[in-house]
This record gives structure tokens, C-alpha cells and sequence, in this order.
């Protein structure tokens, strides 16, 4: 890695990815930015890597967002073109590369998610939260919008009218009520969470790494095609893993009453 903000480490064929700047509840900068990115880089191209689980340093924030000090630090009335250049697509960067991701994504929200730190959870496939976590995107009390697919990925998660009122209110919700609305997959006690988030992606695990891709990648595209082009989009897939050596192994494994031995071919 290219610097400490971000801790990158494998075990048991699970990357963890921890933003690692506590004293400023994980804000987003513009090194810790690049290092995100960088590791994203790190676990799609490492083959021993089966899922990627984000999280935050500390025991109060996964991420508060962008850096708004140093954002302020270069604010001033007439630089906003040069600013939205400079900042906008930094941001956008940050949350693609996570989308990028082939494999399975968790986002382990152990405290403040809020604005870019719910926009970089939102890119993740799946949400775990500590119970008393705070999620929301309250740029509106900033003078701003969110810029990292907030305002898109939180309307397809929990629908247009309860994205509505999170974005225009700038509340925040806690874990139970992220549940309760769809915006988390499960909620649980704080000091649960790292193992939850073990327990779900040692389940995701145990299924064929080509099944695990070809599904995100139905189920991602698929849901912004017309229901036939969908359709196609799945078959194709189907058609392309039944060649695969895994697509023999899984039936053969059932039928020799074991646990299949995957390939990832």
C-alpha cells in the first residue's frame, strides 16, 4: 500500500479492507482516496482472494465521509468550477473502484456512515451494521450533494421515496431502522460485527467463484436492462458457466455425497 490510511489484509481468502484514519472518524482525504483504490486493485487481482470486506478503524466511524477540512482548505467562490474538477470525480474514482470489484462485497459499518462513507457502503453488495451505527447522507446541510452515486444507489437500495426523505431531511438512521428500511442486510451488536461479517463471507465462500461473479454480474446489469434483455443476459452467462470445469464438479460433488473442490475454471 501506498500509505497507512488504508490497512489491507488477507486471511482465510478474505480481504479485509480497513479505512484507518480514527482520529478524523475515517474522513476521506485525498491520500486515503488513492489508497482505496489501490487496494480494490489489490483484492480483485489477488487469485487467492475470494471476498472483500470494508470497514472502519476504530470504534467510531466506518466512515464519516469527505474530508471536509481539507476540502474547506481550498474553498473559495471562484474556484467551484476548479473544485468539482478536482474533487467530483476523486470521489466517484474511489466508489467505481469498489463497484469494480468482481467478487463478493461487504461493507462491515461498525459506526458513522454517513455522505461519502454510506456512498462507498452503498457500492458494496452487501451491508452488515452494528446496531448503533449512524447511516444517511446529510450533504444537504452542506451546501452540497452527494457525488459518489448517493443519490443513485441509495434510490435503487430502498426505493425513490425513502431515498427521498434520507437525502433532502440530511437525518440519520441507526442500524435497527437500516434494517428495518432495506438499507443494511442484517444489524448486530457492535462487538458482533467483525464476526458476522466473517460468518457471512465464509458463507459466500463456500459457493463456486465463477457462480459467485456471473451472479453479480446477472443480478448488477440485469437490474438496469428491460426484463428481456435481462433475461438474454442471464442466459448467456448460464450458457457460458456450463462449460466450466467448477459446473461439472458441483453436481458430481453432490452426487459423491462431498464438498465440492472448486477451481475458479
Amino acid at each position: 500500500m501506498p500509505n497507512d490510511t488504508v490497512v489491507y489484509q488477507v486471511k482465510n481468502r478474505i480481504a479485509w479492507i480497513t479505512l484507518n484514519r480514527p482520529e478524523a472518524m475515517n474522513a476521506m482525504n485525498q491520500e486515503m482516496s488513492g489508497a482505496i483504490v489501490s487496494a480494490c486493485r489489490s483484492a480483485e487481482d489477488d487469485v487467492t482472494v475470494g471476498v472483500v470486506v470494508f470497514t472502519g478503524a476504530g470504534d467510531k466511524a466506518f466512515s464519516s465521509g469527505m474530508d471536509l477540512k481539507e476540502r474547506a482548505a481550498g474553498v473559495s467562490v471562484s474556484g467551484i468550477e476548479r473544485r468539482q474538477v478536482k474533487i467530483g470525480p476523486e470521489a466517484n474514482t474511489t466508489t467505481k473502484a469498489v463497484a469494480a470489484i468482481t467478487k463478493p462485497t461487504i461493507a462491515a459499518i461498525n459506526g458513522y456512515a454517513v455522505g461519502g462513507g454510506l456512498e462507498l457502503a452503498l457500492a458494496c453488495d452487501l451491508r452488515i451494521s452494528a446496531e448503533d451505527a449512524k447511516l444517511g447522507l446529510a450533504e444537504v446541510r452542506r451546501g452540497i450533494i452527494p457525488g459518489a452515486g448517493g443519490t443513485q444507489r441509495l434510490a435503487r437500495v430502498v426505493g425513490v421515496a425513502k431515498a427521498l426523505e434520507l437525502c433532502l431531511s440530511g437525518h440519520l438512521v441507526d442500524g435497527r431502522e437500516a434494517l428495518r428500511i432495506g438499507l443494511v442486510h442484517e444489524a448486530v451488536a457492535r462487538e458482533e460485527l467483525a464476526a458476522a461479517s466473517e460468518r457471512l463471507a465464509d458463507t459466500l465462500l463456500k459457493g463456486a467463484p465463477l457462480s459467485l461473479r456471473f451472479i453479480k454480474e446477472a443480478i448488477r446489469k440485469g437490474s438496469e436492462l428491460p426484463l428481456e434483455e435481462g433475461l438474454r443476459l442471464e442466459a448467456d452467462l448460464s450458457a457460458l458457466i456450463a462449460t466450466t470445469e467448477d459446473a461439472k464438479e458441483g453436481p458430481r460433488a453432490f452426487a459423491e455425497k462431498r464438498p465440492a473442490v472448486w477451481k475458479g475454471k
